[in-house]
């Protein structure tokens, strides 16, 4: 690794190390490295990154929302510090790279900043943030919504179908204290900067050979869950043309979902991830369903007209075919553009390190969008091998690991020196 400081050169071999630590702080009868936000795997864990914190010399602690918070104490604490972490949560059936890089990066720089006696003008916090994954009650990125003050106490009433416990009721079981995380916002611009490292999640860094995507966006989000109200009848007796049939109307909206993505002009996607139906039996007509569903993009104008589009139009196809419907967006998250600042600190970095990069957008949610607020975000993104994320084939090569931490630690040092 070419380095214009060689004093900040990563040791990969102490980051694969953490890297095989926590693979294995997982729930053993989930497949992949399943560790999702309120298991007991994920309990262990945050005491896990707290010592780990707390052994590099970091003043550690966790919120009141579960955040794992390090800070290494800069020259003048009275500056607004710099900000760099991730999430080490992961889907159900997730890997080992997703957000876990970001932390285990943030915490190598750290460590660089330390060994190498570099002392930054200001603060540095190292975070692990709680929960940004998708949950059962609807509500992405608990730890960074509380920090940026967009854990609302509706969320907490948000129920888990499966177990029809509330959100704040699980945060009160897992040793966290709902209101005041709810009441845990930091003061807007009270950071000098946020920069989060993490696996792209897609192929694009691959096809074209860079090593570092230099995010400029990061896509919006509208979440969707549509019911469908028609009647159950006998599958044998009841002619085709009279049927109201719930899960017919489903199947009609996950196409008009898939294709609302397929149209998008600049960039946008759109999965159903989910679908349920009852009675669920062979021989009886589906009297109800219910379809979860998603759109992503980084241009808001169409986001809001797809938005709007998607609940007209099933509702017209369902009711064509006898069946009412009730539409509800669980969660929804603006686009948010990277600050230019961070951009041009992130691609003079790669520059200084003769690390070839290029400006990509991000598809995928992160903890970052919402401490936009809170000062200038920029996000680094590394290659994903085949550009497959939240599987448990997901993989990063440790060398392109090692080259975005080195960028990281660059571009953390040069904001450290400006002034805002």
């Amino acid at each position: 690794m070419s380095a214009s400081d060689p004093q900040l050169i990563p040791r990969a071999g102490r980051v694969r190390a953490d890297l095989d630590e926590l693979a294995r702080l997982v729930e053993d009868d989930r497949p992949g490295w399943t560790r999702r936000a309120f298991s007991e795997p994920y309990r262990e864990q945050r005491e896990f990154m707290l010592g780990k914190m707390r052994g590099i010399g970091l003043e550690a602690r966790i919120d009141p929302a579960g955040n794992v918070i390090g800070v290494l104490p800069g020259r003048n604490r009275s500056l607004p510090p710099l900000m760099t972490g991730s999430h080490t949560d992961t889907v159900h059936g997730g890997g080992r790279y997703d957000g876990i890089v970001g932390v285990l990066g943030a915490l190598e720089t750290a460590r660089l900043f330390s060994e190498q006696g570099i002392q930054l003008e200001r603060d540095l916090i190292v975070i692990d943030f709680y929960g940004e994954e998708a949950n059962n009650f609807g509500v992405s990125c608990v730890g960074s919504r509380s920090i940026s003050g967009r854990l609302l106490a509706e969320h907490l009433d948000r129920v888990d179908a499966d177990t029809g416990i509330s959100l704040g009721e699980t945060m009160l079981r897992r040793g966290l204290d709902p209101d005041r995380a709810v009441r845990g916002a930091w003061r807007p611009g009270s950071l000098h900067g946020y920069v989060e490292l993490h696996i792209e999640q897609g192929p694009k860094l691959e096809r074209s050979g860079s090593k570092i995507g230099v995010v400029t966006a990061i896509a919006g989000i509208e979440r969707l869950l549509a019911r469908f109200s028609g009647r159950p009848d006998h599958a044998g007796t009841m002619p085709m043309e009279e049927r109201r049939d719930a899960l017919i109307a489903a199947a009609e909206a996950i196409l008009l979902v898939e294709r609302e993505g397929c149209g998008a002009p600049i960039h946008g996607v759109s999965t159903t991830g989910r679908i349920e139906s009852s009675p669920g039996s062979f021989n009886v007509v589906p009297g109800d369903a219910a379809i979860w569903a998603e759109m992503r993009s980084v241009d808001a104008e169409w986001l809001d007209g797809a938005k709007g589009r998607l609940a007209r139009d099933i509702a017209e196809l369902a009711a064509k075919r006898g069946v009412d419907t009730a539409i509800e967006w669980l969660n929804d998250q603006e686009p948010v553009h990277a600050a230019r600042s961070v951009q041009d600190r992130i691609a003079g970095a790669a520059d200084a390190l003769g690390v070839s990069w290029e400006s990509i957008p991000s598809g995928a949610g992160h903890d970052a969008a919402h401490l936009a607020d809170l000062g200038p975000m920029g996000m680094v993104f590394i290659p994903s091998v085949g550009g497959r994320s939240h599987v448990p084939e997901e993989f990063t090569e440790m060398e392109d690991v090692e080259l975005g931490i080195g960028v990281l630690a660059h571009t953390l040092l040069g904001m450290d020196r400006e002034r805002r």
